[in-house]
């Protein structure tokens, strides 16, 4: 059956703004949705409040609304649209609450749209904890034995009646919010209470906790027909008892037996037959008994997930766009393997490689919050690494993460004694991994790990591998070591900068030099979805050392651009939309788009973002042997956040043009020091300043320059480590502090100017013509870093000479540090009297934002000009904004609790939403001015 000719526009919703457990993989979800329902023929209308996605971009689909996700926007767009259908399948949790919320106040109904994709009744079997245990009973599926309590008497009853240690598990939540083990009585009533409040049904489900048992996820395709494919299996590395979305998870999966995967399918498939009226992409979860291979469903969720993003990436089948098309009533056997153009959609993909995907933290932002992983997900973003073997993929994945991480292993950083290392084994943190390799080199035996970790002895003996590897390599230096171990270094994902540090008294590039020499370099593989079996279409790579190379360089000229790596707090979601938008204006322009990014949630790194994608870390080794093998004109650094501008200088050293700002110019900006320097010779007034490498430095930079102070490292993100102090002693520890955590980096001192005004500006400079694209004033003072501030665009209380002293500065500087491309200036009002912070010479958070709110082609003109391919004359920038857009910053302080939750210099927040206001009257704006004045009045 062909599509339903019924349905001529469909609405789309988003999940809203980033935050701990819905993050940017719902932009990729719903940015597939939208282009693969538009080629289609049909008209889509879109809803999100994140101004920071692709997906609420013009292009993306007819209408797009940059409203709250609540019932009154979505009457709004029904009142205002004819639309026939809702997808809600598309944006997280988010979407599915909304949607049943609508549908419960008979709002669909009364305006005639049906749901495709999936019916309430499916969402609440699945999302209804009790309705689903009962349902699993009725298909003869083994639960956790468990009871559903709507009050804290219920709970305390049935938790006696099932015995500890327990789960509780929140109806209708994300990202584990709310949910928790109990050990005993004493903590019972606090998890019941938490549990309780964050469901919005007040339900809980009390059930029997499996801790220790292996968890694994499946991801599946169902049609109308009730045709189902399995598109993935995913294995956690880390048992039962830690959230998915924390745990390490490796597919396909590692250690299951033919009959248990048999086992598991045929569960699945039967679950996903009988949710209902479903068509689309769904994540089935399962625990397994390691012992008798017992098998237990944990839940299914009828939408698309974190996990089908990761399982997209990872076999390349583009599931959010099949499933589009399912919800509009195709069927699978009638839709094309969009990698190999050859074959049906209707097949399970077959992976000749191993990929790791590991989570990223940021408990460094919160201090004081446990940093014990459970039930509740506390990770900001995660990576993706691809490789032959497992102990490859997994080293590639440690240099992914953006940690200082070199591949497995801490090499001499917080080494621990046998007794500590067992103690940290039994508490499963961010970095238990690294602490396996650590326990392993000090021989601790396999045995002794897994009774402590519980994790399965098959990664242990890999990670162990390593280990042994690495012991044979102690035994060498770099002239010494054989060809044959130090190619099954490499082979088992070892870096050189990690080789250079084994080998003592030699540094990376030397061993670099030292295996090209020897022909020891790597190869690219496709990512085609079917081990080879049909001829590939897309130009989807990962590296590896193997004989055969299949990345074949055209005879085109090419573009480099290099992505942000992993979410994390400072760098998020706002990059990537950056390096979408950078990708089109190269190919635009005519030249090849090389795109390389290891984050699997991002647009980016979808498989028809570029003319050639390279998923591999953002990391130097990487970088340089693709640009070897490529040859670009250049590598454009601008668009990837922090991340990107790392490599600039090394990318600079090796003669490699970078396109846009030259890396020194970059370097005056990200420097502190240089910086003022250059604002001094300017004559443009800052904060007095000095810079320091010490404490005895810093006391007397201080006293020149009078406290309060501001202390902060260079070419940092977010703020990261900022602090205001108010004396000797504050300032004393925060130096401490930094040295030990950033050991190497200058410290700048500056005089921090309190209770002043900030404000900031983005622009554009193409080396003649420069042009304000928004100035925007932050509605908290100067001392809450800007990520965290409720920003208005334009300006609402800046007299004109203000505004105009600060585009004046602006231009000045921009001509000064010769910018080609983006730049973003702060700026602190104090008195009158304008004083410039800091200068961020790339794309920055607020780049999206204006985009959004002017609805201008911001990205698009800025690559150009980058390019050289166009000066900003050559544009007519039409800027269309009727009153005010507000950017808000969202936290996420629910997943810890205790936490301090004062604002400061150092950014807190996840991400971000856009509002519009008509005027300064409107109730909303009133609310945050009266809180400014709050926060003045401190």
């Amino acid at each position: 059956m062909p599509k339903d000719t019924s349905i001529k526009s469909v609405l789309i919703i988003g999940s809203g703004p980033i935050i701990i457990g819905q993050a940017c993989e719902f932009d990729y979800s719903g940015s597939q949705a939208a282009r693969s329902i538009r080629e289609e023929g049909i008209e889509v209308i879109l809803i999100n409040s994140n101004p920071a996605t692709i997906m609420t971009d013009p292009m993306m689909a007819d209408r797009v609304y940059l409203l709250p996700l609540t019932v009154e926007s979505i009457e709004q767009i029904l009142e205002e649209n004819q639309i026939d259908a809702v997808l809600p399948t598309m944006g997280g949790q988010t979407a599915l609450n909304l949607c049943k919320e609508v549908d419960e106040l008979g709002i669909w109904e009364k305006f005639n749209v049906r749901l495709i994709g999936v019916d309430i009744k499916a969402i609440d079997k699945a999302e209804d904890r009790e309705q689903f245990r009962q349902w699993m009973i009725q298909l003869g599926i083994p639960v956790a034995p468990a009871r559903t309590a709507n009050s804290l008497l219920e709970g305390k009853e049935f938790a006696q009646e099932i015995g500890f240690p327990l789960v509780i598990r929140p109806s209708f939540t994300l990202g584990g919010t709310g949910g928790g083990f109990v050990h005993g009585k004493d903590d019972l009533d606090e998890a019941l209470d938490r549990g309780l409040k964050a469901s919005p049904m007040h339900e809980v489900l009390v059930e029997k906790a499996v801790l220790g048992w292996k968890e694994y996820e499946l991801e599946l395709l169902r049609d109308k027909n009730d045709n189902v494919v399995i598109i993935c299996t995913v294995e956690n590395l880390d048992p039962m008892g830690i959230h998915t979305g924390d745990s390490i998870t490796v597919a396909p999966a590692m250690t299951l037996s033919d009959t248990a995967y048999q086992d598991m399918r045929n569960k699945a498939i039967m679950m996903m037959r009988q949710l209902g009226n479903f068509a689309g992409g769904c994540n089935v979860q399962f625990a397994m008994n390691p012992e008798n291979e017992e098998l237990i469903a944990i839940e299914i969720n009828p939408r698309v997930s974190r996990s089908s993003a990761l399982a997209s990436k990872a076999t390349g089948y583009p599931i959010a766009k099949i499933a589009a098309k399912l919800a509009i009533g195709y069927t699978l056997d009638e839709l094309e393997n969009q990698i190999t153009k050859t074959t049906s959609a209707f097949f399970e993909p077959a992976l000749d490689y191993v990929i790791v995907k590991m989570p990223r933290w940021n408990f460094d932002k919160f201090k004081g919050a446990d940093d014990t992983l459970g039930l509740q997900m506390k990770s900001v973003g995660e990576v993706m690494a691809i490789g032959r073997t497992f102990t490859e993929a997994l080293q590639k994945a440690c240099q992914s993460l953006e940690n200082d991480a070199v591949g497995l292993g801490y090499y001499g950083k917080s080494l621990l004694k046998s007794e500590q290392l067992i103690e940290k084994l039994k508490r499963p943190t961010w970095d238990r991994i690294f602490r396996i390799k650590d326990a392993l080199m000090e021989g601790m035996s396999v045995k002794t790990i897994h009774q402590h970790t519980l994790i399965d002895r098959w990664f242990l003996h890999q990670i162990n591998d390593i280990v042994t590897v690495e012991k044979q390599l102690l035994e060498h230096d770099l002239e010494s070591v054989p060809f044959d171990l130090l190619k099954e270094a490499k082979q088992m994902g070892f870096s050189d900068k990690q080789l250079s540090i084994l080998f003592t008294n030699c540094e990376e590039d030397e061993v670099y030099e030292k295996r090209k020499a020897l022909g020891i370099t790597r190869t690219y593989k496709m990512v085609d979805t079917c081990a080879a079996e049909f001829e590939a279409k897309t130009p989807y790579f990962y590296s590896t050392f193997d004989t055969e190379n299949e990345s074949i360089p055209s005879d085109k000229k090419k573009v480099i651009v290099l992505g942000s790596g992993p979410n994390r707090i400072g760098q998020g979601i706002e990059f990537d939309y950056c390096c979408v938008h950078g990708l089109q204006a190269i190919q635009e322009c005519g030249y090849e788009a090389i795109m390389v990014n290891c984050n699997p949630e991002t647009v980016s790194t979808d498989f028809d973002m570029a003319n050639k994608l390279y998923f591999e870390p953002v990391y130097w080794e990487h970088l340089w042997e693709i640009v070897e093998l490529e040859k670009p004109e250049g590598v454009i650094v601008q668009l990837g956040g922090q991340t990107a501008l790392k490599l600039a200088k090394r990318l600079t050293e090796k003669g490699i043009k970078i396109i846009g700002t030259s890396f020194d110019s970059m370097d005056i900006a990200e420097d502190r020091g240089r910086f003022s320097d250059r604002l001094k010779e300017l004559g443009i007034p800052f904060p007095k300043y000095g810079t320091a490498f010490n404490t005895d430095d810093a006391i007397e930079v201080a006293k020149e320059v009078g406290y309060p102070v501001l202390v902060r490292p260079s070419y940092v993100l977010g703020g990261q480590r900022m602090r205001i102090v108010i004396n000797e002693e504050e300032l004393e520890k925060s130096v401490l502090s930094l040295l030990k955590h950033l050991p190497g980096n200058k410290i700048l001192i500056d005089h921090f100017l309190d209770r002043c005004q900030e404000a900031e500006i983005d622009a554009i400079f193409d080396g003649e013509n420069f042009h304000v694209m928004g100035v925007m004033e932050h509605i908290e003072p100067a001392g809450i870093h800007s990520g965290d501030s409720n920003a208005v665009l334009p300006a609402f209380n800046l007299s004109q000479l203000i505004v105009t002293t600060m585009e004046y500065y602006s231009e000045k500087i921009a001509r000064a540090l010769n910018i080609k491309g983006l730049i973003n200036i702060q700026f602190a009002i104090k008195d009158g009297q304008v004083f410039v912070i800091e200068a961020n010479p790339r794309a920055s958070r607020t780049t999206p934002f204006i985009a959004k709110a002017y609805q201008v082609p911001y990205l698009n003109i800025a690559t150009k000009v980058m390019l050289g391919a166009n000066k900003l004359t050559d544009f007519k920038i039409e800027k269309n904004l009727k009153g005010f857009a507000i950017k808000e910053p969202v936290f996420s302080f629910n997943k810890f609790p205790g936490v301090n939750k004062e604002l400061g210099p150092e950014m807190k927040s996840t991400g971000e939403a856009i509002r519009f206001i008509k005027d300064l009257r409107d109730p909303y704006f009133r609310t945050l001015y009266k809180e400014r004045s709050m926060h003045l009045s401190k």
